[in-house]
């Protein structure tokens, strides 16, 4: 809690990155979240990993032992095979009580608009899972404009766009996407307080959410939402109402 708001960070990671040798453990996590006042987390495995069984049980794990503080988000390359993919998401939803379905273009390759990795779109809707994809970094495959079709297609899915562009240089994209698609939300991580000035000139904050990525990014990425000078109902549907209501929890 800060400044009597309840904090909902809805892009967190933990485990160990194939592709960086980054590592986070709950431990980290835990003492990052307790240090800045934040109240509740979505964890995500790193989009690159050792084992993706072995990443959805941590993070498992750790939301079992923190069920008022943590919830898990399943994300895993979709290379390895539709019949693949779709069972352990569906292991991630029914046995751990998972609330979101990560995807990371930049490392996966997947693109939007190609028919063929469709099931990834599908596989979220069927398990009535939030789709989280990557934006920014990564392009072609991470332009916020390739998520129209396929959120004009699935309107009963929704689908975040995390990073709102990528640190503001994709920006507009992503505020032309969710105005032309009202299920698309924008998650704020990597943006400049004026950007998100510009998104909230266009996009109701019904439809925004705060992320940090990165442990290290926690302070900068909550501290810039509650400096904006807008109204305080503004922040709290930013800050945790819009994450409250796509991934559960009580404030």
């Amino acid at each position: 809690m800060r400044n009597g708001f309840f904090l909902f960070d809805t892009h967190t990671h933990l485990g160990q990155a194939l592709h960086s040798g980054r590592a986070t453990s709950e431990e980290d996590l835990l003492r990052s979240m307790d240090r800045h006042g934040v109240d509740r987390s979505l964890v995500i495995p790193f989009p690159m990993v050792e084992d993706f069984h072995a990443a959805h049980d941590y993070i498992a794990a750790a939301v079992g032992r923190h069920p008022d503080r943590l919830c898990g988000a399943a994300c895993l390359n979709p290379y390895l095979g539709e019949a693949v993919y779709r069972q352990e998401v569906r292991r991630c939803r029914e046995q751990y009580g998972f609330v979101a379905l990560k995807l990371q273009p930049q490392y996966a390759g997947i693109h939007p608009l190609w028919k063929r990795h469709r099931y990834v779109f599908e596989t979220a809707l069927e398990n009535g899972l939030p789709l989280i994809w990557h934006t920014g970094s990564g392009i072609p495959y991470s332009l916020p404009s390739l998520l129209m079709a396929p959120a004009r297609e699935m309107p009963d899915l929704t689908i975040i766009l995390a990073h709102c562009g990528g640190g503001g240089i994709l920006v507009g994209e992503a505020i032309v996407a969710a105005q032309f698609c009202p299920n698309i939300y924008l998650e704020l991580s990597t943006l400049m307080p004026n950007h998100i000035l510009e998104v909230l000139a266009s996009i109701p904050p019904e439809r925004l959410l705060a992320g940090s990525d990165l442990i290290e990014n926690t302070a900068v990425e909550f501290e810039k939402i509650l400096g904006l000078e807008v109204a305080p109902e503004v922040k709290r549907a930013i800050l945790s109402g819009t994450a409250l209501r796509l991934f559960g929890g009580a404030a």
